[in-house]
């Protein structure tokens, strides 16, 4: 959410607010800019939406979604200095930080390297205890920071393909992203009452997960969200804000 910049809007944030429970909101380094970040606080909290850092590697250009040659520490300071930022507007709202997702390209270097998987680990905990990091389910990501002892929610996703190693399929590859609302619907739904996720090749995947992401800039978000919302509730899928029930 959020990931307009300046003139420039992406998403249809009003029409998915209503339906989610919690927010990813972008905190400048891959989109959102102080304006939208503000708006988008003061959005989440009118709808009673738990709000989420949502940091990025420094890509404007390339939305935050190409590898970047970074050390830990530089990703601790582009960590420390986004969460900063978009905690300060929720302190100034009367609201608490929720939790914390890295953001595209991030969240997958986190799972190839320990040393940056460790370093959102490391950062996450040191901005507060209660804090969650959401990890991708069944990831090496996942596992190193559950052994740091961080409070963790793990994610799978409703409107992206997976391979049947658990992994998701890249954006370049055709299929890849779910369009179709009926279809999202229906993987976020095995993905929550089964535990299991069906691969590309057709391959059941194991997948316990604890949150469930719908991309803002998916086309046809709203319609995703909401048939999403849908059918997790009518399949008897009671959905709350992360901090209201994980340990």
């Amino acid at each position: 959410m959020g990931e307009g910049f300046g003139p420039w809007k992406m998403g249809t944030d009003e029409a998915i607010f209503p339906f989610i429970t919690s927010a990813n909101i972008a905190c400048g380094f891959h989109a959102g800019d102080p304006h939208i970040m503000r708006k988008s606080v003061a959005s989440a909290a009118a709808h009673g939406v738990a709000i989420g850092a949502h940091p990025a590697l420094p890509d404007l250009v390339g939305f935050g979604r190409r590898a970047m040659a970074v050390t830990p520490d530089e990703v601790r300071d582009y960590l420390c200095y986004q969460i900063g930022a978009l905690r300060e507007f929720c302190r100034a709202a009367g609201l608490d930080l929720q939790h914390v997702k890295p953001h595209g390209a991030l969240y997958h270097m986190a799972d190839q390297d320990e040393a940056i998987a460790q370093a959102i680990g490391e950062t996450v905990q040191s901005t507060g205890k209660q804090i969650i990091l959401i990890t991708m389910a069944g990831s090496r990501y996942d596992a190193y920071c559950r052994a740091r002892g961080c409070r963790v929610a793990a994610e799978g996703f409703a409107d992206r393909a997976y391979n049947r190693n658990g992994s998701l399929a890249p954006r370049t590859q055709r299929g890849a992203l779910i369009t179709d609302p009926e279809r999202a619907a229906a993987q976020a739904v095995k993905i929550a009452a089964e535990g299991r996720v069906v691969s590309f090749d057709g391959a059941g995947v194991n997948l316990a997960v604890q949150t469930i992401c719908c991309h803002g800039d998916t086309p046809g978000a709203p319609q995703i969200v909401r048939a999403v919302r849908e059918a997790l509730e009518k399949a008897g899928v009671q959905v709350r804000p992360l901090s209201s029930w994980l340990p």
